[in-house]
């Protein structure tokens, strides 16, 4: 792979040292993420797996906003209501062995009153048994990038195989929040009645009007402690928190709030090439032109403390030449970036146009430039 800096080298301005993110929480584990980039701006222990609780009914949702989103399903569907379902323990919807309810409520019954119920309900109609459902999500968490994560039940209910790293649950969020911004309201209201019963959201940060704050789910067994997935947007920035293993109720809620504070008031956020915008030249081997633009598909961004900007140094690295023929998005390299506090980022970078074959004389022209390049 060839190193390439001629188009970016504005950007590079680097800094021996390493700085650390000065911040501090009593959260046993914890993640902040930038939203969509899906960039750590802090975490602690985020990868040991641990109980989530009822943290993980966002895979539960997840899978049926998957459905409705392919049109297999449809909000005013009905589920029926298996005895199970109605025995099952824990938080509760409350729904009526032998009736069947509709998607939509069991959605609201799932994210705003945590009706483990309801989950029951959700995964026999979708896995015939939630065993299967369970097994079902743990192989779609694998797919979208969940690798400390395997679902024993659609609940959260405590069992010895049921975990999550704090990671996974901020990488499923940062998911759910992309892929399906038609459904992200539910996880935004404060409260839902179903049979007659009015239950309020369990989270704290939405109940306590925290700015920008709009979702998304708590958990809490004796095992696991008092988790939260949280995220909020102010001034176009989103991030995504999860805090898990806390020991109270306040805590939660202040760990969650600080650490939100933290990222909103200490990040910048840096736009760096828009969507489709030439990012650098790559060589043109044997085509109708000598180079072709590289692009990104989406604007290329980073969020960081902006103590650090001056550390930024932004790279590309692409197979090439390129040989012609070759189509307009084409993946063919990397725009790697780094920066002190922050992980390397590597975006894909395309053709930004289509590269056309050379005549018989421009065919012989490049072949003679290669020769003179291998020979110098």
């Amino acid at each position: 792979m060839r190193l390439i800096a001629a188009a970016v080298l504005s950007l590079v301005l680097l800094t021996p040292a390493r700085a650390d993110v000065p911040f501090e929480t009593i959260a046993p584990a914890a993640i902040l993420l930038d939203f969509p980039s899906g960039q750590v701006l802090f975490e602690k222990d985020a990868d040991t797996p641990r109980p989530p609780a009822s943290m993980s009914k966002l895979m539960t949702a997840f899978t049926v906003f998957e459905d409705l989103a392919a049109g297999r399903l449809s909000l005013d569907d009905t589920f029926p209501v298996s005895e199970k379902a109605w025995r099952t323990g824990g938080s509760k919807m409350f729904v009526e062995v032998g009736d069947r309810v509709r998607v939509e409520d069991l959605l609201r019954g799932i994210i705003i009153q945590s009706g483990n119920d309801a989950c029951v309900v959700v995964a026999e109609a979708l896995g015939g048994t939630e065993a299967a459902f369970a097994a079902a999500m743990t192989r779609r968490g694998r797919e979208i990038g969940l690798t400390n994560s395997n679902f024993m039940n659609a609940s959260g209910l405590p069992h010895p195989e049921h975990r999550m790293s704090v990671r996974d649950l901020g990488i499923l969020a940062n998911e759910l929040i992309r892929r399906f911004p038609q459904f992200y309201h539910f996880y935004g209201e404060r409260s839902f009645t179903f049979a007659g019963i009015e239950q309020s959201s369990r989270n704290p940060l939405l109940q306590s009007g925290i700015e920008g704050v709009d979702g998304l789910k708590t958990g809490h067994t004796r095992e696991a402690g008092y988790g939260l997935v949280a995220s909020a947007e102010r001034d176009g920035r989103r991030l995504v928190l999860v805090v898990a293993g806390l020991e109270t109720v306040g805590q939660r809620r202040r760990e969650a709030e600080r650490l939100l504070e933290f990222g909103f008031r200490f990040f910048q956020y840096y736009r760096l090439f828009e969507a489709g915008e030439a990012i650098d030249q790559a060589t043109v081997w044997f085509g109708d032109r000598r180079t072709v633009p590289l692009v990104a598909r989406e604007t290329v961004a980073v969020t960081m403390l902006a103590e650090n900007r001056d550390s930024l140094a932004v790279r590309v690295a692409y197979d090439g030449p390129i040989v012609a023929p070759a189509r307009a998005g084409t993946v063919v390299g990397e725009l790697i970036i780094d920066a002190d506090g922050l992980s390397e980022r590597r975006v894909p970078l395309m053709l930004g146009e289509d590269i056309g074959e050379a005549n018989v004389f421009g065919r012989m022209w490049s072949a003679m430039r290669h020769l003179v390049g291998r020979s110098s």
